[in-house]
């Protein structure tokens, strides 16, 4: 079975982030920022990560170089990339300013990757045979296109990859329509009439459910216990429009 975790905080810098501890072991330095210790004033207040979602660019900019300092790395070797919610993949070291994918895949480089999110389920994979580890951003359009499945067929054996599932909204916080319910009915478990013809969504149940389908162990899948609902500690779409987004950040410990 998949294991949960609390995450404990930890200080770097001038923020508090919450270090994924499993990882370490494997050579993987990974983290989880919150909302707090940046430049951003309401609504993204304050450690907002997102260039997208209408806060001051100087202030992002400040906040991802923050980020950057935590991670151990010049603010130029933070690597994000404009998401859209597909199924692309990008090597790290090759995303430029207009890049556009919803996975990142590293090699070691010297370079700290950060997924963005707020609600939707950040994911580190990381290989235990090699120096490869991916970052995935899933929301439940990802899920349905294939994003976990197509991240996979850039390592060489799920078998052997450990993959964290960081905090994103529960199936509690998670109401959807039938138009979104309908491609996910055939997951046991994901989701649970919630009146008329509303349901709740357990994103993070579906993202297990389709990589231990794919081939990765259930004991080297672990899951966040922390969840972004109400977004007091971590941004959340669903609390409040608009928000800022927060980061899973990993980078190859040197």
């Amino acid at each position: 079975m998949p294991s949960d975790v609390v995450l404990s905080a930890e200080q770097r810098g001038s923020l508090t982030v919450y270090p994924v501890e499993g990882m370490r072991a494997l050579g993987v330095d990974a983290f989880v920022t919150d909302r707090f210790g940046g430049a951003s004033s309401s609504p993204y207040d304050s450690l907002n990560l997102g260039d997208h979602v209408g806060d001051q660019i100087d202030n992002v900019r400040e906040n991802r170089r923050r980020v950057a300092s935590a991670a151990g790395v010049d603010e130029t070797r933070l690597v994000t990339v404009r998401q859209v919610h597909g199924t692309d993949v990008l090597d790290a070291s090759a995303v430029t300013p207009s890049s556009a994918a919803d996975a990142l895949v590293s090699d070691g480089d010297n370079l700290a990757l950060a997924i963005l999110v707020a609600d939707c389920v950040p994911l580190l994979f990381v290989d235990a045979s090699s120096h490869r580890f991916a970052l995935v951003h899933a929301g439940w359009r990802g899920l349905q296109r294939g994003v976990l499945a197509e991240t996979l067929r850039h390592f060489d054996d799920a078998a052997a990859l450990h993959v964290f599932l960081g905090p994103s909204i529960s199936r509690e916080g998670y109401q959807v329509g039938p138009e979104v319910a309908e491609h996910f009915r055939n997951v046991p478990g994901a989701l649970v009439t919630d009146g008329g013809d509303r349901s709740r969504l357990d994103l993070r149940h579906v993202a297990i459910y389709q990589l231990a389908h794919s081939g990765v162990r259930d004991e080297f899948i672990v899951r966040s216990q922390q969840v972004t609902d109400g977004g007091e500690i971590f941004f959340s779409d669903r609390a409040a429009r608009p928000c800022g987004r927060f980061a899973l950040v990993a980078k190859w410990a040197s």
